[in-house]
């Protein structure tokens, strides 16, 4: 519940919202400015013209029930929409409020959770029934290539019917490829949003029941769990900075519920941030964690990348010292690294190529 009331105060999309179930009858896609104090500093050093954040898209899935995995209520538009999304942020209620129904008629965070696991794994399991069939056909063969696959196939297919989602399995490099390859839905990392109460907004999570519940559960996989109230996030979404600022202190909280969910949506996916910067403009770019120079300046332009040269790199802190990119270089402070250069979480780039 407040799954598309949370929506719209992280996009500002105007997406409809409704007290009954099935709200969101089809997916809305919105894009969502990563918070990152780093490019505030550097807009102090480079006074640009303009400031351009690293992004993250967030999508609006319709709900689902039991039986969704067999096309109940709107199970078939969840599931294809959710095959799309690299992670899952699933917003479970965790408050009180008879005026607000329930679709289970109960508030019980936990079963809402594993309703929608159960209905993911289901859907998982008919794919490997499916793909398992057409490999020991093919088996038959005597190609041991086919064999190990199949092998690997009945290895998930045991494990998620006993309940235990392919995020939770533990699968070698060799099965992870075999894995991926299917797009199953419980391989999929989760972020749970508890959404609570205006009322608990400053309170110790540990102790609010239900949010601890969630916890408990989230635990088990190694997930995190974001407490946030989605009809508190929409007033703030409505506010310039400084009225945010002021409504946020009153409520004697630092940051936004919605800053960080969308922090903890970011190191989920394994997203890092690089940044250029100059009088034109200061962005930050996203990339994934161990991603190449090259493949860092291909975010940019793709000739970048087809013609890079060296990448000059500055780390963020060191710069945000001397204050000056020019002074940095007179200092020796500026790195030339070539193609091989893994790059760094607020590492300041100036690529050279040549095409």
């Amino acid at each position: 519940m407040g799954k598309s009331t949370l929506f719209n105060a992280i996009t500002k999309a105007g997406v409809n919202t409704a007290n009954f179930p099935f709200c969101t009858i089809k997916s809305n896609i919105g894009v969502v400015a990563v918070p990152d104090d780093r490019l505030e500093k550097l807009s102090e050093i480079y006074d640009p013209k303009k400031v351009t954040p690293a992004i993250i898209e967030f999508v609006d899935i319709a709900g689902l029930i039991k039986g969704a995995s067999k096309g109940e209520g709107l199970g078939n538009r969840f599931l294809a929409s959710i095959r799309e999304v690299d992670a899952i942020v699933h917003v479970v209620r965790c408050f009180e409020d008879k005026n607000i129904v329930h679709v289970e008629n109960e508030i019980s965070p936990v079963d809402d959770i594993e309703t929608v696991n159960l209905e993911l794994m289901l859907a998982d399991l008919e794919i490997l029934e499916k793909k398992i069939r057409f490999t020991e056909k093919a088996s038959k063969s005597g190609d041991n290539k086919v064999k190990n696959e199949l092998e690997i196939l009945e290895y998930v297919k045991t494990n998620l019917e006993k309940g235990v989602p392919v995020r939770r399995m533990e699968l070698s490099q060799d099965k992870q490829k075999i894995v991926k390859s299917m797009f199953l839905l419980t391989a999929k990392p989760v972020i749970y949003a508890a959404n609570i109460s205006e009322e608990d907004i400053d309170k110790d999570l540990a102790d609010l029941a239900l949010v601890k519940k969630v916890i408990s559960y989230a635990e088990k996989e190694y997930s995190e769990v974001v407490a946030i109230c989605a009809k508190i996030e929409e007033e703030v979404a409505r506010l310039d900075i400084e009225e945010k600022e002021t409504f946020l202190e009153e409520l004697g909280i630092k940051q936004s519920g919605l800053e960080n969910l969308v922090k903890a949506s970011y190191r989920l996916l394994g997203l890092i941030s690089f940044f250029t910067a100059g009088p034109k403009e200061v962005r930050a770019w996203t990339i994934k964690k161990g991603d190449k120079a090259p493949k860092a300046a291909s975010k940019i332009h793709t000739d970048f990348e087809k013609g890079f040269i060296c990448a000059e790199i500055i780390p963020y802190d060191t710069l945000l010292e001397v204050r000056s990119y020019n002074s940095a270089k007179e200092k020796g402070l500026v790195r030339l690294e070539g193609k091989d250069y893994t790059m760094d979480d607020g590492n300041v780039v100036l690529f050279r190529f040549n095409v």
